[in-house]
């Protein structure tokens, strides 16, 4: 039985025995090589991408339950590689990420909107460079026993938060426009055995 089918029967069974279904949220653990948070933009009208080599992620999210989860996503700032060498050794600088002052992107997601057949949204802030913004990040969930992947893509605008100081803070040379696209693989944690 699928998870997505087993949770089911059990909100189910709650709901014709009466009985409140439990709001509490199921961890799932990230698996690091099989996921990767990239990204896109235009320098100069040529497209080009890039990916962040180091993130963490702590989630709790139960499909029967999504308003009940919670988020949070760490991301390297440093790690951004795109393969061009003059662009890697910019990216940490005090114009872009400014990694000396603020070495991590930091997503809040507060709380999880099932949207259906799969797709979710996640409801929080982002944080870069000190400048908090709303975010919703819209996702896509297939769930398979144990294991979750999600995918989702969002648009920012890079100067919401102060990335691109100077001559780059108007989309001349740069789009102000970037994409930023997440795939993670997980695990779910197994529950703590009761009356432990």
């Amino acid at each position: 039985m699928t998870l997505r089918r087993l949770l089911s029967t059990v909100c189910l069974s709650a709901a014709l025995s009466g009985t409140a279904f439990p709001a509490a949220a199921a961890e799932w653990a990230v698996d690091p090589a099989k996921s990767a948070i990239r990204f896109s933009g235009v320098q100069v009208g040529t497209p080009f991408s890039g990916r962040f080599e180091r993130f963490e992620a702590r989630i709790d999210f139960d499909p029967a339950k999504p308003e009940a989860g919670r988020a949070t996503v760490l991301v390297d700032l440093g790690s951004a590689r795109t393969g061009d060498a003059q662009r890697d050794t910019a990216l940490p600088q005090k114009d872009w990420f400014d990694v000396a002052s603020a070495s991590q992107a930091r997503f809040e997601a507060s709380r999880f909107v099932a949207k259906g057949q799969g797709d979710y949204e996640a409801i929080g802030d982002l944080t870069i460079r000190g400048a908090k913004r709303p975010l919703t990040l819209p996702f896509h969930l297939s769930l398979d026993g144990g294991q979750a992947h999600a995918t989702g893509h969002v648009g920012l605008v890079r100067t919401d938060f102060g990335v691109g100081q100077g001559a780059w803070a108007s989309g001349q040379w740069v789009a102000l426009e970037v994409g930023v696209d997440v795939d993670l693989v997980a695990a779910a944690k197994p529950a703590p055995a009761e009356g432990h």
